[in-house]
């Protein structure tokens, strides 16, 4: 099963709301999921995103990939780079 780290479309028209999941890849955008990350309003001016760092490295760790939005979102954060250094120190 290839997991994906992606987002989850929520909130009403015009308003977007954003989870941030791990959802096998054959599964629907808004449909099954196997565990929340974190979120993203990008309606919001200020703290817009929020993520368990934890989770999110649990995940890239065990092999998930991020699609191309989920990556930037965790490069702001900061988890990007840690994962990145991770794996430069175990090889």
């Amino acid at each position: 099963m290839a997991v994906k780290l992606r987002l989850k479309r929520m909130g009403a028209k015009q308003k977007p709301f954003y989870r941030i999941v791990a959802a096998d890849s054959r599964s629907p955008r808004d449909g099954r999921f196997i565990e929340l990350i974190g979120t993203y309003d990008p309606v919001k001016k200020e703290d817009n995103i929020k993520v368990n760092e934890e989770v999110a490295l649990k995940w890239l760790n065990n092999g998930a990939q991020p699609t191309d939005t989920v990556k930037n979102i965790l490069s702001k954060t900061g988890i990007w780079a840690k994962y990145k250094s991770t794996k430069k120190e175990g090889k």
